[in-house]
């Protein structure tokens, strides 16, 4: 088997290695074997409908300064590679659905992408999640600025976030009587001109918001609960959250196993659940994290297990 991999991701320079996922699976592939080669989304074209990359040799270590050493530029066909791992970040705008639609070529063309571009596109982040009402709190996404009042008057205490953010970027915490109400809507739907979500705020996101790694459908058995710093309503990470592991409870592992037949059919091998309490909140998919915070807290391989996964669908 040809055993060249391309990551697609955003400046390797800019990653925290010590919790960066996408660098847990790059020590992985390169560790099995894999010849590794590095591009950010701008080094993606396409002539004569063949998709293009310029992409880079790569190799890694894994230690906290010097950490890659990346090769001379070659203009390859994607479809080169049978395995392309699509980790850019977020914001989900219009150049990440273009690169998407760049990445359906290979992908038709036999290559592995994970995960793969039309789930991508087709499965919002805060969207999927909303397509299982039975395991969401009351939610309601809308640009209408008298609706999204209404259903805070509805609710009380409410969440208020874009859809195509990450990291707890612009998430609001709204009561009824918030002076700032007004302006917050005004502000998220931009006067009305987009869509927003809005869910009823769960008091439970103190015991953490957690996020549950799920492989082809089954879930690694512990989740990091993101715990929010003092004051702060965000248990992100990047928002100042604090991890603690925790094993899955029925609940979660219900959750999962009602998300799962949609992420297998919708070719999701590796997404992240959040799941604040009783409730599902989001289902990340483009670049989800925290393998190597649970890594370390239990003594895992995650990135193995994934690896493991993606050797036997490429063996078939």
């Amino acid at each position: 088997m040809n055993r060249t991999l391309l990551v697609i991701m955003d400046p390797i320079e800019g990653i925290k290695p010590y919790k960066d996922s996408t660098f847990a699976m790059l020590l992985e592939a390169q560790a099995r074997g894999w010849s590794l080669s590095y591009a950010e989304r701008t080094a993606l074209s396409q002539r004569d409908g063949r998709s293009l990359v310029r992409a880079r040799p790569l190799e890694v270590w894994d230690r906290q300064t010097d950490w890659f050493q990346l090769g001379e530029t070659m203009e390859r066909a994607i479809d080169h590679f049978p395995l392309i791992l699509m980790r850019k970040d977020p914001p989900f705008d219009m150049d990440y659905i273009y690169t998407t639609y760049l990445l359906d070529q290979p992908a038709a063309a036999g290559s592995l992408v994970v995960n793969h571009p039309a789930a991508l596109r087709n499965a919002n982040e805060k969207l999927a999640a909303a397509r299982f009402p039975q395991f969401c709190p009351p939610v309601l996404v809308s640009n209408d600025m008298a609706e999204l009042n209404a259903f805070i008057e509805e609710q009380g205490d409410t969440i208020l976030k874009p859809l195509e953010g990450m990291g707890g970027a612009s998430v609001f915490r709204v009561r009824p009587h918030d002076p700032n109400r007004t302006v917050i809507i005004e502000t998220l739907t931009r006067h009305g001109a987009r869509l927003t979500m809005a869910q009823r705020y769960i008091p439970e996101i103190s015991e953490g918001d957690k996020r549950i790694l799920v492989i082809d459908g089954e879930p690694v058995p512990w989740a990091l609960a993101r715990i929010p710093a003092d004051g702060e309503t965000r248990g992100n990470l990047a928002a100042g959250g604090r991890g603690v592991g925790v094993p899955l409870n029925e609940r979660d592992r219900e959750i999962v196993a009602g998300v799962s037949p949609m992420l297998r059919d919708m070719g999701i091998l590796f997404a992240g659940l959040d799941v604040i309490g009783d409730y599902l909140t989001e289902i990340n998919i483009t670049s989800p994290t925290c393998i190597r915070e649970l890594d370390k807290l239990y003594s895992l391989n995650i990135a193995a297990t994934l690896f493991d996964r993606i050797e036997q669908i490429l063996a078939v």
